[in-house]
């Protein structure tokens, strides 16, 4: 408005605030419903102010997700280990990331990202710098998890040596893991052991790994009796969310929260004089 000289809100303007940038489609709705809920705001002392109609954008669907189950990714995690051994250092190397990825909740490409230097095992600690949003953060980690890290670093110095990238993961030259070869390989693995069906385009994806990662925080958390609500801002900083809006998506699209959630209500108003 500023730019424009404007002191009135208009739809016109508001459209084309909300279009930019121009390769952004996913988040222009978003922009839009800011600007409007905004204007519904200002029109209470500024009857001159348009309020931008609902619908005139394509909203942002997000893809279902999958929740993965124990065994679903115990069996993904065996066909990682199955790869031919003849590659080396492959079969390791997403054995070891997708696991990490599984009981972390970490983004697939934070994790292909590490540095060695971003990985403390004798603290246990990771550093995940400067990823979505422009956030760093620690990472601590669960013994088990600290001990596969250890055993992947010391089959990936025995098999690489001097060629080892800067990377904690790394090709199998040393160099670092490209996203379609990655993508590559959980297809194959999936289809392996029947997560997708043959013919399929679409189907669990790496990504829904976090999804199962925060359903799972969330219902320990219930079944402990914490208070959920509370602890959610400590699930949003673990998860790198810029605030714990984004972390509410994951309350949905998984039958057994809403039980417990339902369960929590109840108590509630049973306690309820």
């Amino acid at each position: 408005m500023e730019k424009r000289k404007a002191k009135t809100i208009t739809t016109k303007l508001a459209m084309e605030w909300a279009t930019l940038p121009p390769d952004r489609h996913a988040y222009w709705a978003l922009r839009l419903s800011d600007v409007r809920g905004f204007a519904r705001h200002v029109s209470n002392f500024d009857p001159t102010t348009e309020v931008p109609p609902a619908g005139v954008l394509p909203g942002w669907k997000r893809a279902k997700p999958h929740i993965y189950s124990d065994a679903q990714i115990d069996d993904l995690l065996a066909a990682a280990l199955a790869l031919p051994p003849e590659r080396g250092l492959r079969r390791w190397t997403y054995h070891t990331l997708f696991g990490l990825i599984a009981v972390t909740g970490m983004r697939l490409s934070e994790a292909m990202g590490i540095e060695r230097d971003d990985v403390d095992l004798d603290k246990g600690v990771l550093t995940v710098r400067l990823t979505k949003f422009g956030k760093s953060r620690l990472l601590p980690l669960h013994p088990t998890t600290s001990a596969a890290l250890r055993s992947y670093a010391n089959r990936r110095d025995a098999h690489l040596g001097p060629r080892c990238g800067s990377t904690f993961f790394v090709a199998e030259q040393g160099g670092r893991l490209l996203h379609q070869y990655v993508h590559r390989v959980f297809w194959r693995l999936s289809h392996e052991i029947g997560l997708r069906r043959p013919g399929d385009r679409t189907g669990p994806r790496v990504h829904d790994f976090r999804h199962r990662f925060a359903i799972r925080t969330l219902l320990d958390w219930h079944r402990e009796g914490k208070n959920v609500e509370q602890k959610l801002p400590a699930l949003s900083t673990y998860l790198g969310h810029t605030c714990v809006r984004d972390t509410y998506w994951y309350l949905s699209a998984c039958p057994e929260l809403m039980e417990e959630a339902a369960r929590c209500l109840d108590r509630r108003w049973e306690a309820t004089p």
